[in-house]
């Protein structure tokens, strides 16, 4: 749940941009490319990012030129700046960033000392995108306890003096597409927010409703990083004898794995389902929607994943400074904040939602202000929203496969793949319990179909088209079995016991008179094709080191499956135009059916 604000607002928005912009073309005299692989690189990023100028703390020397601590308290003076307050009534300071001017102490501390602010509460917040939401939300919980009545947060980010040309000729050996991804996505910049208990009197501030701020590290693997050499995860740079060691071997490389990223997309409307389904949300009354993404590219995902999920927010109402400012991590939603509010100008009853995703370990967040103009709002007249029958259960479903998914990854099973500690013999172990339950597959649909009542003639040609087109798929698994050393005969192949157990309930459901309720289970499983089998077989590849002859059941099925669901779809659409009470049936039935996938998971191993 998101946490709720009554008594809360923002009242002011400062930002600091180091040195001048610097234009895709100027870039290398800054950062500097290292090899031909780099300037190649540059190019297809740069085309895809969308990133036009940015701003570098550095010189063409790679000279510091503006600290951390130096940007912060620039965007703090910014943000104070035509309030009245100064910074020792400020009782609270709250900070966001990756990394600090030093390692220790606490960034807000250093923040503190070179202000030299009278005491105050401080908290640092270590991380990356979503440090400056935690940041944001600290400084807001102590202004609604009643703690303080004002308090201010911050977001800074210097990624610049990483990426210096002079840092990665040295370490050349051990650079890879993902230590290069992020020098051309990345720059500096600090944003900073003034919360009060009360709104300005006149002017306009932004009442904060809620914050909604949370963590999937445990279902995925690491996707940004710095401290580990490539390919030695659990290794730190201060397991090195020398941190000199340490930066040869790749620690302090700023990584992204690319192959996790667009899950990142996918968690982060799967919350956002979760929160109109709360009513939290309603896409209808959001006015402006601040979207902090990475890359140009990503934001027609994020908005082709709210099409599907009938949530989209007209583009007219997007805003996002990326193009000019570039992706400043954790200060990017403050420095979009501040731009934002003195450029748009928003209308006193106007909601604005901001969506900020970290691509980390996973982390997602949302934010929800109302604007005040003199301490008012007028009520604005709104309809109410409508979602159709199927609009409602395709997001009622959605967030069933957010919490089935988010159990599948934190199995021992996918543990073991995305920690490259999957075996040969774990591979085999699974296929022998996979391929009697895809066996059966195409029998239960065949089942289903022979009781429907002809009222459902067009379901039944639909899954009968499904049931046609999967019937010898276990063969296809089975050759992946024999080619990867598997030995036993396929009748002596026996699915496990949660296996067992959803084969069992999928019969007696197809047994059952016009058993419509078999479209969610169908759900999940050609879910579970389409988006869990893809994450996982870059890394059980890498994992597994065997020929590409072992794996064709497992690509087929993450191309195709994106067919199979879109003719799900159209079943499921005709079963509810035909039979309205079938929604009932079809989200049990998706519900109880992640409950047994996820069991066969759990027993794989």
């Amino acid at each position: 749940m998101p946490a709720y604000f009554k008594n809360v607002y923002l009242n002011s928005t400062g930002s600091f941009l180091p040195g001048p912009a610097v234009n895709n073309d100027e870039m290398d005299a800054y950062i500097g490319s290292i090899n031909t692989q780099s300037s190649r690189i540059k190019r297809r990023i740069l085309a895809e990012n969308g990133i036009k100028s940015r701003h570098y703390g550095i010189d063409k020397e790679g000279r510091t030129q503006f600290s951390s601590s130096d940007m912060a308290i620039k965007a703090i003076e910014n943000t104070l700046e035509n309030t009245g307050v100064k910074m020792n009534d400020v009782p609270f300071l709250a900070t966001g960033t990756v990394g600090a001017d030093l390692a220790a102490p606490g960034f807000a501390n250093l923040v503190q000392g070179q202000l030299r602010a009278a005491p105050m509460q401080t908290m640092s917040f270590n991380g990356i995108c979503a440090s400056g939401v935690a940041a944001m939300k600290a400084a807001a919980s102590v202004v609604e306890l009643g703690e303080f009545n004002r308090s201010v947060a911050l977001a800074t980010e210097f990624p610049s003096r990483l990426f210096k040309a002079s840092r990665f000729q040295q370490i050349e050996e051990n650079l890879d597409f993902d230590s290069h991804f992020l020098r051309w996505m990345l720059s500096d910049g600090s944003g900073a927010v003034l919360f009060e208990n009360k709104p300005r009197e006149t002017g306009v501030s932004l009442k904060l409703n809620w914050i909604h701020l949370k963590s999937f590290s445990g279902d995925y693997p690491t996707c940004m990083q710095i401290g580990s050499p490539w390919n030695e995860s659990k290794k730190s740079y201060l397991d090195y004898s020398s941190l000199q060691e340490a930066e040869k071997a790749g620690s302090f490389l700023l990584r992204q794995d690319i192959r996790l990223l667009p899950n990142l997309f996918d968690v982060g409307i799967s919350e956002f389902i979760n929160l109109v389904l709360k009513n939290e949300i309603d896409p209808n009354h959001v006015d402006h929607f601040l979207c902090h993404y990475s890359s140009e590219r990503f934001s027609g995902v994020v908005n082709t994943l709210m099409d599907k999920a009938g949530l989209r927010i007209p583009s007219e109402k997007w805003f996002s400074n990326l193009t000019t400012k570039g992706n400043t991590g954790a200060a990017s939603i403050f420095i979009m904040l501040d731009e934002f509010m003195k450029t748009k100008k928003p209308k006193a009853g106007e909601k604005i939602l901001c969506f900020i995703p970290e691509s980390g370990r996973f982390t997602v967040s949302f934010m929800l202000f109302e604007v005040l103009e003199n301490g008012k709002a007028p009520q604005i007249s709104r309809p109410k929203s409508e979602r159709k029958l199927v609009e409602n259960l395709l997001l009622e479903l959605g967030s069933v496969w957010h919490n089935y998914r988010s159990s599948v990854y934190r199995t021992e099973f996918a543990h073991k793949i995305f920690n490259n500690e999957f075996t040969v013999e774990n591979y085999q172990q699974w296929m022998e319990n996979w391929i009697p339950q895809v066996r059966e597959g195409s029998k239960w649909m065949r089942t289903a179909i022979s009781n429907l009542s002809n009222k459902f003639e067009g379901i039944q040609e639909l899954i009968e088209e499904h049931a046609g087109e999967e019937q010898f798929d276990f063969k296809v698994l089975y050759a992946d079995y024999q080619n990867s050393g598997g030995k036993k005969d396929i009748d002596d192949l026996k699915r496990n016991p949660g296996g067992e157990a959803l084969n069992k309930y999928m019969y007696e459901r197809a047994n059952s008179e016009n058993p419509l309720g078999l479209l969610g289970g169908i759900f999940i499983i050609e879910g579970t094709g389409q988006k869990i089998i893809p994450t996982m077989l870059p890394f059980l590849k890498k994992s597994l080191n065997l020929q590409m002859n072992v794996f064709k059941f497992l690509e087929y099925h993450g191309e195709n499956d994106v067919k199979h669901l879109e003719r799900w779809a159209n079943a499921v659409e005709l079963a509810l135009t035909l039979e309205p009470k079938a929604y009932d049936d079809i989200l049990a039935t998706a519900k109880k059916v992640a409950e047994l996938y996820h069991a066969q998971w759990e027993q794989v191993l």
